[in-house]
């Protein structure tokens, strides 16, 4: 349990019937009349699903203990996601509907941040941007200029993004993983 009071970006509070909502943003505020009050944004932790809720100051909120650990991707298990905790070498199996977008970006390999809540895997945050190798895309023609538009790529993982016409098969890029927009060639 917590009080109003104590609330801080990223805290995930236990509300309507055991539902788990991470509080994005909150507020105090002391009107000039009435007692204070705090006004939050929360999102719900499975669904994503954001709204706005406000508690009078201090009362009592129950809090859920999230643990939040980086896990290397091991492997895919038919369907499962197999992540590996790098420092006690525990794995953990995760449902497709848990990893979501994020496998689309997702290489053997790769760190990402797994979420877990009473043994079971809530959601997966993967790096604001990955490094991916272009598997397969048309040539560029002589006359495509980085101001020019964009052509279809698909990466090594299976992705389909939008590359610029100067794009080759065979390079790194790199790739936000929230919008899957590139954002530019890597030199190695």
């Amino acid at each position: 349990m917590a009080s109003t009071n104590d609330l801080k970006n990223g805290m995930v509070l236990k509300l309507d019937n055991d539902q788990l909502w991470s509080v994005v943003e909150f507020q105090h505020v002391k009107p000039g009349k009435g007692p204070a009050f705090v006004r939050t944004k929360l999102k719900h932790v499975l669904s994503g699903k954001v709204v706005d809720k406000t508690f009078n100051a201090g009362v009592k909120v129950e809090t859920a203990n999230v643990d939040k650990r980086t896990m290397q991707f091991s492997y895919k298990d038919g369907e499962q996601f197999v992540f590996m905790d790098m420092d006690t070498y525990e794995q953990t199996h995760v449902d497709p509907a848990v990893v979501g977008d994020a496998a689309k970006f997702l290489l053997e390999g790769f760190d990402a941040l797994v979420a877990v809540y009473e043994g079971a895997p809530l959601y997966i945050e993967l790096p604001a941007a990955v490094e991916l190798v272009v598997e397969f895309t048309e040539p560029g023609l002589q006359g495509d200029r980085s101001t020019g538009g964009t052509k279809p790529a698909r990466l090594e993982t299976g992705a389909e993004v939008g590359v610029p016409l100067f794009i080759n098969q065979g390079e790194k890029i790199k790739v936000d993983t929230r919008t899957g927009d590139y954002l530019g060639r890597v030199n190695s």
